[in-house]
């Protein structure tokens, strides 16, 4: 086993980042700061298949070195999770970086890697994050620190002996690189996007998500939604609700109320996260509840407002210039947190994103559209 100083340099290391895609976007700083400190290592990554995607537009890992797990069904995780288990004992890891927050699950696989070095998230004296007492490179779980910023201590726990491990002041975080498209790949993308919704040339489109994912309670109401984008249209914009197509009924719900011909619904229209993003280059603005397609804009330069009340900016806010957050600070808020497993005491009437009035978030989507430079 390592003695935890200075010495230590680990030849393979595994991080464990299943759940979430934003989640992806955001550790991308921990990945460069593996890359920088142990350049002669190998980093693999274990994850549910379903994020694959993500994690291929990002670039930071080699291809070969990601190890999926499907969620979809029990027969195909337990299949998945068998051929995981072998293949990280056959690789022989010297540390593995566990990154869940909400899923114990991950410690499971932590335990079972084989490595000497178990990086992850603790307690303390707190409720919720129990991973078992085999973790050596305990990090405090810190929920003033941004998300980016405590993954970036997991990283400096590896040589760490200090308890609690890595004391030091926080690093400085930067913007993710912008994702890079090919050669006219952008273009041929709007031509066929203009084709399938004639009312869209020569006008400005305004991307909505109204939907609340798993975690509906971070969602901005949808009668809201719907104000705005029959402000945004008599205003002569075109307005498209975005999603998967579960979100599809919210969207046609939206579509009606407004009945207008630019008024549009995208929902299950783009095939992968890549031809979303480069629908976001056509768009000049986002609206958007906390969740992936906000993480995802910050990989594009597409203005983008992000509601925030559940949870806060302030931990998970995209780290991008073009990201506007909107949050009211209620007494309450943040109320989802990893020390009560994201469990929300309130009692479905998420007033701190209620109280995000429409006149205030139309002043910030005005002005945000009046400066953006696509005519």
């Amino acid at each position: 086993m390592f003695a935890g100083h200075s010495t230590v340099q680990p030849r393979r290391i595994l991080i464990v980042l299943l759940s979430e895609m934003g989640s992806l976007v955001l550790a991308q700083p921990m990945f460069a700061d593996l890359r920088k400190r142990y350049p002669g290592a190998s980093l693999h990554i274990l994850m549910f298949a379903k994020n694959r995607e993500v994690l291929d537009l990002l670039g930071v890992m080699p291809p070969e070195n990601v190890i999926t797990i499907r969620d979809k069904s029990l027969g195909g995780f337990v299949a998945d999770t068998l051929r995981a288990l072998l293949t990280m004992r056959r690789i022989g890891f010297d540390v593995v970086i566990d990154c869940e927050l909400f899923s114990r699950v991950s410690a499971i696989f932590s335990y079972l890697s084989g490595a000497a070095i178990h990086v992850g998230f603790q307690p303390h004296t707190q409720e919720g994050l129990y991973r078992g007492s085999f973790i050596n490179r305990p990090v405090l779980y810190n929920p003033y620190r941004h998300l980016s910023q405590q993954f970036l201590t997991m990283v400096a726990a590896i040589e760490s002996v200090s308890r609690p491990t890595a004391k030091a002041l926080a690093a400085e975080l930067s913007a993710p690189p912008l994702l890079q498209f090919a050669e006219g790949e952008l273009k041929q993308i709007e031509t066929v996007l203009h084709a399938d919704f004639p009312v869209l040339p020569n006008k400005k489109l305004v991307l909505v998500y109204p939907g609340g994912g798993i975690l509906p309670i971070r969602a901005w109401p949808p009668e809201n939604y719907k104000q705005l984008c029959v402000t945004l249209l008599n205003d002569g914009y075109v307005v498209a609700v975005i999603g998967l197509r579960e979100d599809k009924p919210l969207a046609q719900e939206v579509v009606a109320h407004c009945n207008h011909p630019n008024c549009i619904d995208l929902t299950g229209y783009t095939k992968s996260v890549r031809h979303l993003l480069a629908i976001f280059h056509r768009a000049s603005l986002l609206i958007t509840n906390d969740g992936g397609p906000g993480q995802f804009a910050a990989l594009t330069p597409l203005q983008t407002m992000v509601f925030f009340g559940p949870e806060t900016p302030a931990l998970y806010s995209p780290l991008a210039p073009n990201i506007h957050c909107l949050y009211s600070a209620l007494s309450c808020s943040p109320c989802l947190t990893a020390y009560n497993h994201r469990n929300s005491p309130c009692d479905g009437d998420n007033q701190c994103l209620k109280q995000i009035g429409t006149e205030q978030v139309l002043r910030k989507a005005r002005e945000l559209l009046q400066t953006e430079g696509r005519a």
